[in-house]
């Protein structure tokens, strides 16, 4: 019964509800960075690759449930101490299915150490219609490392014409260096609003030339890094080089880059955010040109 829950996406079964947990760091051991702790809870888990020469300590996130389902509960907590690096990505797409009622809630925390790298570069999360998800991704930097973090998020199966236009999402990030926080940000799409449970549609808002402007494809690029401002110039030129077919934006203050993308088709928008990365941390943090093996699979 649970199993046919998560393929078929039409319901949410009360013995498919989770509790995955994962903290995992990564220390400096000589020249290299290694693992410093790990714990992990059913369905979360973390992979070691081997990375490519000259690249930092990787770890892959996996979600062995296939998806997150109404009620589930996902905490990860991912740090690099010291002078580490650090490069996390998922092995797949995230899936967050339909729910009769019950909402899903997952929490990433990040913490940069003084003098750490750390790259959080998710496969994209794709938000079914009649979904409900709750999701905040906390970064906690020390003011000489550098964190870049981002998501490509999808709206619905678009490749089967779906859209989504019932339900909850809510995306929220928040950044803070050294205990002070830069800044929050929340995305809240819901058909339901208010104490008196007005229904006023996630559609308008998806519609409106304010908010996505009919586009389902959404990405989010931060980098949290003392020399944020100066890469302000970096990500403009990145930017010009964006498809004609997504529309792409930036801003920058406090140490603090933010970068986002809009775009009808999901692959234009992914194309676009992970082309930016790898051309963005070999410029801003000397690192090579290109993204992990697995992220282009």
């Amino acid at each position: 019964m649970e199993s046919t829950a998560i393929k078929s996406g039409k319901h949410d079964a009360v013995a498919s509800r989770t509790d995955g947990h994962l903290d995992f760091s990564v220390i400096v051991d000589g020249d290299c960075s290694v693992i410093g702790r790990l714990y992990q809870q059913s369905p979360l888990r973390v992979l070691f690759p081997r990375p490519e020469s000259g690249e930092p300590f990787t770890a892959v996130l996996v979600n062995s449930s296939g998806g997150i389902v109404g009620g589930d509960r996902l905490e990860v907590t991912l740090e690099a101490t010291e002078s580490a690096s650090l490069l996390v990505t998922g092995q797949a797409a995230e899936k967050v299915y339909r729910s009769t009622g019950r909402i899903a809630v997952a929490t990433t925390t990040l913490i940069a150490g003084q003098g750490s790298v750390v790259e959080f570069l998710p496969q994209g999360t794709i938000v079914y219609d009649g979904a409900r998800f709750r999701r905040i991704t906390t970064i906690k930097a020390s003011p000489s490392s550098r964190v870049m973090a981002g998501e490509v998020l999808s709206l619905g199966r678009v490749e089967r014409g779906e859209r989504f236009t019932t339900g909850l999402l809510h995306d929220e990030w928040r950044v803070r260096v050294d205990e002070r926080l830069i800044w929050a940000d929340s995305l809240h799409l819901s058909d339901v609003e208010g104490a008196d449970k007005n229904v006023t549609g996630i559609t308008p808002a998806l519609n409106s030339r304010a908010g996505f402007a009919g586009s389902p494809a959404y990405a989010t690029f931060l980098y949290v890094a003392p020399d944020a401002n100066e890469q302000l110039k970096l990500t403009r030129r990145l930017l010009c080089d964006t498809p004609d077919t997504v529309r792409s934006g930036v801003t920058s203050f406090d140490g603090l880059i933010v970068a986002r993308w809009l775009g009808a088709n999901p692959a234009d928008v992914r194309g676009a955010f992970g082309t930016f990365w790898a051309r963005f941390r070999a410029g801003a943090i000397g690192a090579a040109e290109r993204l992990p093996t697995i992220w282009n699979i």
